[in-house]
């Protein structure tokens, strides 16, 4: 092949590459409720026309995170347009267990902190000029899956609301005909943090209340399977599991897609 030809060529590729990257577009959100400095991170597709549905991303007890993040970026990858929300305060990110359980104490000593912090945000994301704000649904990490189940127990006007190995105990269970939402749970079937035990009482909350919702165990998966930093934590039970991870993401894109 004409080496000149092969260059252009190559250099086309690139460019298109380039191009579909770029089309990704990321802002950083400093917003404040209740005298709180909170920050959060938006991600969209630049290059999609039209208002499409919009996703809020609740983080793991770590706090607001690269992992929320890049699932913001996925999300936005996939069509949407993801907020990564900050329930802990702006700078409130750590990846030591003990400050990571100091500050989900601290984010629930006030009954009222987090369904102010999440309002805030769903707030914030219906008002995205991208976002059709009639088609909103909600993911959730570990801490931010007790976060969104919260809300969607609460009655919270959403349309769907997932979780990745998220606490699923509650002190309020969902009272009958209250669960707006759709609901997809995906645990892991190793997860000493969400034992059977948590689930199937889960199972029965849900039945009672008449929910919409599915429920998928990964075999072997500990907590945190999609967290490729997992295993660096030092914590027994916590593990990132690829496959769990590959197929967790795989089955909440085929939800939205259905319910959004």
């Amino acid at each position: 092949m004409n080496p000149i030809r092969t260059l252009s060529l190559a250099a086309l590729l690139l460019t298109v590459a380039s191009g579909a990257f770029a089309a990704v577009k990321t802002r950083e959100v400093e917003y404040t409720v209740d005298g709180a400095a909170l920050q959060g991170y938006m991600a969209w597709d630049d290059a999609k026309t039209g208002k499409r549905p919009g996703i809020l991303v609740v983080h793991e007890w770590w706090g607001h995170n690269q992992h929320a993040r890049n699932a913001a970026e996925k999300l936005a990858k996939a069509g949407y347009v993801a907020f990564a929300l900050d329930m802990y305060g702006k700078g409130k990110v750590t990846t030591h267990p003990d400050s990571a359980q100091a500050f989900v104490a601290e984010a629930m000593q006030d009954a009222a902190a987090i369904p102010s912090r999440f309002d805030a945000a769903l707030a914030l994301l219906k008002a995205d000029p991208h976002v059709d704000p009639a088609r909103i649904g909600a993911i959730g990490y570990c801490f931010g899956g007790a976060v969104v189940l919260g809300m969607a127990r609460s009655g919270e006007d959403l349309k769907a609301v997932a979780t990745f190995h998220g606490a699923l105990a509650t002190q309020h269970p969902a009272e009958p005909g209250k669960v707006k939402a759709k609901l997809l749970i995906q645990a892991g079937g190793a997860d000493p943090m969400v034992p059977p035990e948590a689930v199937a009482a889960f199972d029965k909350e849900m039945k009672a209340a008449g929910a919409n919702y599915r429920i998928i165990t990964y075999p072997g998966a500990k907590h945190s399977f999609t967290n490729p930093r997992a295993d660096s934590a030092g914590v027994p039970g916590l593990a990132y599991n690829a496959d769990a991870d590959h197929k967790s993401w795989a089955e909440l894109l085929k939800f939205f897609k259905k319910e959004l």
